[in-house]
C-alpha cells in the first residue's frame, strides 16, 4: 500500500505543479438546440478547441487568473465571457444569438444551388455525387439532374439555359478553371478533371450570379476545395477502367496530399463491343498535389496542382469521303496550377487572394494532318471583405486574366499558325445588406476592359429576397453578362466584341422537415452573338432563352432514402454563326425531366440507386426538306442504376451501368456536303459508343481508426 500511496501523492504533486484547469461546457443556441462546430478559445493564446456534434466541448489551460472566453460560427454573434481561472475546472454554458443575417433563414437562392449551404436544401456534396446513379463519379454528370441544364450526353459539359458549352466557367476556390474538361474526339463524350472528393462545397449557379464572376454568359460552377482533411488516410481504387492511389497526411496545421492516376478503356472495350472503330483505346496518367497550412486562427494558405497526359486514336465514318473513315489521332497535356490564401485582418476586415495557372495542349491528326492547339491562361486576384455591421457586409476586389491560344497547323506543303492574345483587368463591388429578419439584398457590379477588343464595360448586379414564412421565401435577381466570343472564333477574328447576356429571374423556395420545393422561371437576352458574315465574324447575332423549373426533394418521408425530382421547360432561339435565321439551337431541348433515388438498406450494408432521364427531341437541319432546323431527334430516355456495397467498414464494392433498358437514343444527324446524282444529301445518325456503360470498382481506405471509406462512412 505504501508504494501506491506515494505513487499517488506524486501524481497530485506533478499535476499541481502543472497547474493545468479543465475548462468544459455545452453551445446551444437560442432554442436550447446543440450548436456544433463553433470555435472555442481563450482570447490570446492557443488553449482551445471545437464543439462535438452534441454541442459540448473541454480542453485544458496552464493560464491563470483573468482571461475571456470566446465562442464565435458562423451564423452566430461572437459570444465573449470573462473567465476567472483559479480552480481545477470551470464549467460554461454559451448560449449564442443568431446572427441578424441569418436569424429569418432567409437567404439569395434565386438561381443558385450550393452544396455548402444547408438552408437552401439543393446540395451536391462530394458522397452525393459520387452516388447518384449515371453521373459515373463526374461532377458534371451528376450536376445534370437539376433543373436549368441540358442532355448533351454527346458532348459532356454543362449546357445551362439555353446557353452553349463554352457559357459555363468553372472556379476553384475563386481562381478560374481555363481547362475544366478533358479534350475528346468529335461525338465522344469528355468528362470533368477533377475528383469531387476534392472538394467541400460547391455552388452551381444557373444565373443571375455574384457580381465577383464574370467572362460567363449563363452559369458559373464555383468549388470549394477542403481546408485540412480530418485524419491521415490512404485510399486505393481498382476499377473496370483503371486505378488511382491517393495518400494525404494530416499534421496539426498542415496537410500534404498525393495522388495518382492511370486510365486504361482497352480491357472494358476489349469486354464490351463499341461502335467506334478503336486503334487505340483512351489512355490517361497523371498525378496531383494539394498543400494546407493553417497560418493562423483564421489563416489558411493553399497550393494544388494537376498534371495529365490523354491519348487515343479513332476511326469515325466520314460521309463525304463515300464511306471510308477519318483516323482520329489527339494527345492532350494539361497543367493546372492553383494557389490561394485567406487571412482575417480584424474584427472587421478579410483578405482573400490568389492566382492559378493553366496551360493545355491538344494535339490532333486527322488522317495524318496534324493541329496542334496551345492555351494557356493566367488569373490573378484580390478579394477585400469588409464586415460593415451584423446588417451589411461589402465585397470588392480586382483581378486580372492573361489568356493566348495558338493553333498550328502542320501540314506537309506549310505551316499556318492562327492565334490570338488578351489581357483583360476586371473589378467589383458588391454589399449583402440584411436590411429586417425578412429582407435580404445584394447589389453591386463589375467592370472589365479587354485589350483585345479594346472595350470598357459596366455590368450590373442586383438580387433581393424576402421570407415569406417560417420555412419559405422568394427571390429575385437580375443581371448583365459579358463574355468573350468563343475561342476558334477569336482565331478567324480578333477585334470580335464580348457576347452580352442580361438575366431576369424569379424564384420561390420552401424547405422544411427534410423537403424542398422550388420553383423559377427566367428570361434570358442574347446581345452581340458571332455572326458570320463572308469569311469573318460579326457581332450582329442575338438571341433569347426564357423557361420555367421545378425541384422536388425528400429525405423525410421514406426511412433511409433520398430522392429527387427535376423538371425544364425551355423556349429559346439564337440569330448566330451561320444561322439563316432566328432557330433554336441544336443542343436544346424544350423538356427535360429527371428522377434520381436513392436508398440504403442498413441490414445488407448496401446502397442502391437509380436515376431515369427523359428530354424531348432537340431539332436538326434536314437539307432535304424547306426550312432550317425544322425536325427532331426522337426523345432521349436513360434508366441507369448503381449500387454499392460495403464489404468490410473501409472497403466498398460499386457497380453501376447506364440506359440499362437499351434505348436507342440519336442525338442527332451529320449530312453530306453535296447532295448525290438524285439530289439528296446522304446522312448519318450520331449515337452512344455504346448502347450501355457497365463500371465495377473497389475502393479501399487506409487509416488509423479503419472506420474510414472513400463513400464517406456508407
Amino acid at each position: 500500500m505504501k508504494p501506491l500511496l506515494l505513487f499517488a501523492l506524486l501524481l497530485v504533486n506533478s499535476a499541481l505543479s502543472i497547474a493545468q484547469t479543465i475548462v468544459y461546457g455545452t453551445v446551444l443556441n437560442t432554442q436550447n438546440e446543440a450548436v456544433a462546430g463553433a470555435n472555442i478559445y481563450l482570447e490570446g493564446t492557443y488553449d482551445g478547441t471545437s464543439s462535438t456534434i452534441e454541442g459540448t466541448f473541454a480542453f485544458t489551460t496552464n493560464e491563470l487568473d483573468s482571461q475571456q472566453l470566446v465562442v464565435s460560427v458562423v451564423g452566430y454573434q461572437s459570444f465573449h465571457q470573462p473567465l476567472v481561472i483559479d480552480q481545477d475546472s470551470i464549467g460554461v454554458t454559451v448560449a449564442l444569438q443568431e446572427a441578424v443575417s441569418t436569424m429569418s433563414g432567409v437567404t439569395i437562392s434565386a438561381g443558385a444551388f450550393a452544396a455548402s449551404d444547408e438552408k437552401k436544401g439543393l446540395m451536391l456534396k462530394p458522397l452525393e455525387i459520387v452516388t447518384t446513379a449515371g453521373a459515373l463519379g463526374d461532377i458534371s454528370g451528376a450536376l445534370n439532374t437539376l433543373p436549368g441544364t441540358q442532355t448533351v450526353a454527346e458532348d459532356g459539359r454543362l449546357f445551362v439555359r439555353g446557353g452553349a458549352g463554352y457559357e459555363t466557367k468553372t472556379f476553384m476556390d475563386g481562381m478560374l478553371i481555363h481547362s475544366p474538361y478533358g479534350a475528346s474526339a468529335p461525338e465522344l463524350p469528355t468528362r470533368g478533371r477533377f475528383s469531387p472528393f476534392l472538394f467541400k462545397g460547391t455552388t452551381f449557379s444557373t444565373g443571375g450570379y455574384s457580381a465577383e464572376y464574370g467572362q460567363a454568359l449563363s452559369s458559373a460552377l464555383i468549388l470549394n476545395s477542403i481546408d485540412l482533411p480530418s485524419q491521415t488516410q490512404t485510399d486505393v481504387s481498382v476499377m473496370t477502367v483503371g486505378v488511382d492511389a491517393t495518400h494525404q497526411h494530416r499534421w496539426e496545421n498542415t496537410s500534404l496530399l498525393v495522388k495518382g492516376e492511370y486510365t486504361n478503356l482497352a480491357p472494358y472495350q476489349w469486354l464490351i463491343r463499341q461502335a467506334p472503330d478503336w486503334e487505340q483505346a483512351p489512355v490517361a496518367g497523371g498525378g496531383s498535389v494539394a498543400l494546407r497550412r493553417k497560418t493562423s486562427e483564421q489563416g489558411m494558405l493553399k497550393l494544388y496542382g494537376y498534371a495529365n497526359r490523354a491519348q487515343l486514336i479513332v476511326h469515325q465514318p466520314n460521309i463525304n469521303r463515300s464511306g471510308k473513315k477519318d483516323r482520329i489521332q489527339l494527345q492532350n497535356d494539361n497543367l493546372y496550377l492553383n494557389g490561394t490564401y485567406r487571412e482575417a485582418l480584424n474584427d472587421r476586415w478579410s483578405l482573400l487572394t490568389g492566382a492559378s495557372y493553366t496551360r493545355d495542349q491538344v494535339t490532333t491528326s486527322i488522317n495524318k494532318n496534324p493541329i496542334v492547339e496551345t492555351r494557356t491562361g493566367l488569373h490573378a486576384k484580390a478579394t477585400l471583405v469588409y464586415d460593415a455591421s451584423e446588417e451589411m457586409a461589402i465585397r470588392s476586389g480586382i483581378e486580372h486574366f492573361t489568356d493566348r491560344e495558338e493553333r498550328r497547323y502542320g501540314l506537309p506543303e506549310e505551316d499556318t499558325v492562327q492565334q490570338w492574345n488578351d489581357q483583360l483587368t476586371a473589378g467589383f463591388v458588391e454589399a449583402d445588406i440584411y436590411a429586417t429578419r425578412r429582407w435580404v439584398a445584394r447589389a453591386g457590379g463589375r467592370w472589365e476592359h479587354s485589350q483585345l477588343s479594346q472595350t470598357m464595360r459596366l455590368a450590373p448586379r442586383l438580387s433581393v429576397a424576402y421570407k415569406t414564412g417560417s420555412a419559405s421565401q422568394v427571390s429575385l435577381a437580375y443581371g448583365s453578362f459579358y463574355q468573350q466570343p468563343e475561342s476558334t472564333l477569336l482565331l478567324r477574328t480578333e477585334r470580335l466584341l464580348p457576347e452580352r447576356a442580361t438575366h431576369y429571374i424569379a424564384n420561390y423556395q420552401r424547405t422544411r422537415d427534410g423537403r424542398t420545393f422550388r420553383a423559377e422561371v427566367f428570361d434570358k437576352q442574347y446581345r452581340r452573338l458571332a455572326k458570320t458574315a463572308g469569311a469573318r465574324y460579326t457581332n450582329e447575332g442575338y438571341g433569347y432563352a426564357r423557361g420555367v423549373e421545378l425541384f422536388w426533394r425528400d429525405r423525410r418521408t421514406v426511412k433511409n432514402a433520398d430522392y429527387w425530382i427535376s423538371y425544364s421547360l425551355l423556349d429559346t432561339q439564337r440569330d448566330y454563326r451561320d444561322f439563316p435565321t432566328l432557330a433554336a439551337p441544336t443542343f436544346a431541348a424544350r423538356h427535360t425531366f429527371s428522377v434520381v433515388y436513392k436508398h440504403f438498406v442498413p441490414a445488407l450494408r448496401t446502397q442502391w440507386g437509380a436515376r431515369y432521364s427523359l428530354a424531348s427531341g432537340r431539332p436538326y437541319h434536314d437539307p432535304n426538306r424547306d426550312g432550317f432546323h425544322q425536325d427532331l431527334t426522337r426523345p432521349y430516355h436513360n434508366l441507369s442504376l448503381n449500387v454499392a456495397y460495403l464489404i468490410r467498414q473501409h472497403i466498398i464494392l460499386y457497380a453501376s451501368a447506364t440506359n440499362v433498358l437499351g434505348a436507342n437514343n440519336i442525338f442527332g444527324y451529320e449530312y453530306a456536303r453535296h447532295p448525290d446524282a438524285q439530289g439528296t444529301y446522304a446522312r448519318r445518325a450520331i449515337e452512344p459508343s455504346a448502347p450501355r456503360f457497365f463500371f465495377v470498382g473497389l475502393f479501399v481506405t487506409l487509416s488509423r481508426d479503419g472506420q474510414t471509406n472513400q463513400l464517406d462512412n456508407l
